[in-house]
């Protein structure tokens, strides 16, 4: 009997537990739009692709060719990924836009709520021989205000030296570089994890077709993904780069800022790095 290893990750398995995971996530029951808003929405959604349609020519050719794509989408399970990667951005931007704490990123589509749970100092699930350079990350979180929250618990999670996720890769333990850490009493928390590496998205299927035919490129800059929460407050979903990355000006879902780069310095143990970010959530109102 074969052994699946992370290598043997295709598109199809991705993006089906991306949907799955999405499935799983109650966010399917959360929207109770008007018939006016909907109305409004889906109005000029289709007005906005008839116009293109008119104004580049769009032929048949090229229209049953989006169609057998868009197929191919749903087959795939990609349409968690194409979403996330090339609107999602945008979507973060008019949720957060008011917000007087950090900065914030997209989510992704590869999110898994409830990793378990430690008091911080931790150090992330991980396997005996991870591998990729130790970092330390460490910070406080605080409310607008300057208070600690000492409430707080933050959700980390990302990529492994080879890009593959936990749970959307095969060969790859559960809950591998994925936990949930509570802070200290003064907001503080320090969690032991290793560099992530930049990845490409999966380009074997759906989402890789149009990438190809449009000439883009499929990489996605190193980054943690982070989720920072306390009583009282908005939770705060963002995602936190590594200078000097080449794809950090051109990444292909768009979700970079310069408020979520990281100062990444030689960590004072003396083995691998270390960094010090800290994360300011808004009350809620």
């Amino acid at each position: 009997m074969s052994i699946e290893t992370p290598a043997d990750a295709t598109a199809a398995k991705s993006g089906n537990a991306a949907t799955e995971s999405f499935r799983q996530s109650g966010k399917l029951n959360r929207v109770a739009a008007s018939t006016e808003r909907v109305n409004r929405l889906a109005s000029r959604l289709v007005k906005a692709a008839n116009d293109i349609i008119l104004e580049e020519r769009v032929s048949y050719d090229e229209f049953n060719a989006l169609k057998a794509w868009l197929i191919k989408v749903g087959e795939d399970g990609e349409w968690p990924l194409f979403l996330d990667v090339w609107l999602e951005h945008s979507v973060e931007e008019v949720a957060t836009d008011h917000r007087e704490g950090n900065k914030g990123s997209i989510e992704g589509p590869y999110y898994v709520p409830e990793a378990p749970t430690q008091q911080s100092p931790a150090t992330i699930s991980m396997r005996e021989d991870e591998k990729g350079t130790k970092l330390l990350f460490q910070g406080q979180v605080r409310s607008t205000d300057g208070s600690a929250l000492q409430d707080a618990k933050i959700e980390l999670w990302h990529a492994d030296e080879e890009g593959f996720y936990s749970q959307f890769a095969p060969g790859i333990p559960e809950w591998n570089l994925r936990g949930t850490f509570l802070v200290d009493a003064e907001g503080n928390f320090q969690i032991n994890t290793m560099q992530p590496a930049p990845y490409q998205i999966p380009t074997d299927g759906a989402c890789g077709q149009l990438i190809a035919a449009a000439g883009w490129h499929a990489w996605r800059p190193a980054h943690l993904h982070l989720k920072v929460s306390a009583p009282g407050h908005e939770l705060l979903t963002a995602q936190l780069y590594f200078p000097g990355d080449e794809h950090n000006d051109d990444d292909i879902a768009s979700a970079v800022k310069p408020e979520l780069m990281l100062d990444i310095q030689p960590a004072t143990s003396g083995v691998g790095n270390q960094v010090t970010y800290d994360f300011v959530l808004d009350p809620v109102k």
